[in-house]
C-alpha cells in the first residue's frame, strides 16, 4: 500500500512530497512520451488510470467530420483515465502528450480498487475528484454550446482564477500564473488562436486585464470573474 500517498498528495490535493515520490518512482514503472504521442485512443481498453509526473496531456475526441474537440489539458500531478475506476470498458476519448519528455505513471484499475477497499478516506477522495472532473467538463460543454468566444474566455478566466489565482496584497488585483499556452487556452474554449488574441486584447483595452505568456492579471471584476 506504499503508493496510497502518491495519489492522495498529487494535484488531486495540491501537495507532492518529493522524498516519498523518489521512493515511489524507484519502485514503479514510468512511461515517457514525446510531443504528439498518444497515451491511448478512443475505443482502447479502459483498464488503467494515469498520473502525470512531468509534461502535459491533452484529452479530447473527434467529431464525425474529423474535427478535434479538446476536453481538458492536464499538467504535472493530475490524474486522467479515471472513468476506468467506475467500470468503463473502452475509452471514449483520446489522451495525447503535448510536450516532449512527458513522464506518466500508469496504475492498474485492480491496484486502485485494492487501495480503495483498504482505505475509506482515499476512496472518498477519489470519488470527490471524479465528481469534480465530471462537473467541470459539463460546465465546459455548456460554455462551448451556448456562449460566444469572448464570454467563453471570461468563464475560463474565472476557472483559472479559482485554480491558480493569488490576490496581490498591495493592489488587491488577482494574479493568475498558469501552465497553459495560448494554443491550450484556445483549444479549451473552442476557438482559434487569432480569435483568442483578439478577445484578450479587447479585454486589455477595456481595462479588465493585463497578460503575458504565462501570467494574467485581473484588473477588475466581471460577472464571470470574481
Amino acid at each position: 500500500m506504499s503508493n496510497v500517498w502518491f495519489l492522495e498528495n498529487v494535484n488531486l490535493f495540491k501537495i507532492l512530497c518529493p522524498h516519498k515520490f523518489k521512493a515511489y518512482k524507484d519502485s514503479h514503472n514510468f512511461n515517457y512520451y514525446s510531443k504528439n504521442d498518444y497515451i491511448y485512443f478512443e475505443e482502447d481498453a479502459s483498464n488503467k488510470v494515469y498520473l502525470i509526473e512531468k509534461g502535459k496531456v491533452k484529452l479530447g475526441y473527434y467529431n464525425e467530420d474529423g474535427s478535434e474537440i479538446v476536453k481538458a489539458v492536464l499538467c504535472k500531478g493530475e490524474l486522467f483515465g479515471e472513468k476506468a475506476i467506475l467500470g468503463e470498458e473502452k475509452r471514449n476519448e483520446f489522451a495525447q502528450s503535448t510536450e516532449n519528455k512527458t513522464s506518466i505513471c500508469p496504475i492498474g484499475v485492480s491496484t486502485l480498487h485494492d487501495l480503495m477497499r483498504d482505505n475509506q478516506t482515499f476512496t472518498l477522495k477519489i470519488y470527490k475528484f471524479i465528481n469534480f472532473r465530471i462537473k467541470k467538463l459539463e460546465r465546459r460543454l455548456q460554455m462551448l454550446l451556448f456562449k460566444d468566444a469572448k464570454t467563453r474566455l471570461l468563464d475560463f478566466l474565472g476557472e483559472l482564477s479559482e485554480e491558480f489565482g493569488t490576490v496581490c496584497s498591495k493592489t488587491g488585483k488577482i494574479k493568475i500564473q498558469h501552465p497553459y499556452t495560448q494554443k491550450d487556452i484556445a483549444n479549451l474554449i473552442g476557438t482559434s488562436r487569432p480569435t483568442l488574441n483578439i478577445s484578450l486584447n479587447e479585454l486589455k483595452e477595456e481595462g479588465v486585464l493585463n497578460f503575458n505568456r504565462n501570467e494574467i492579471i485581473l484588473l477588475k471584476n466581471t460577472p464571470h470573474v470574481s
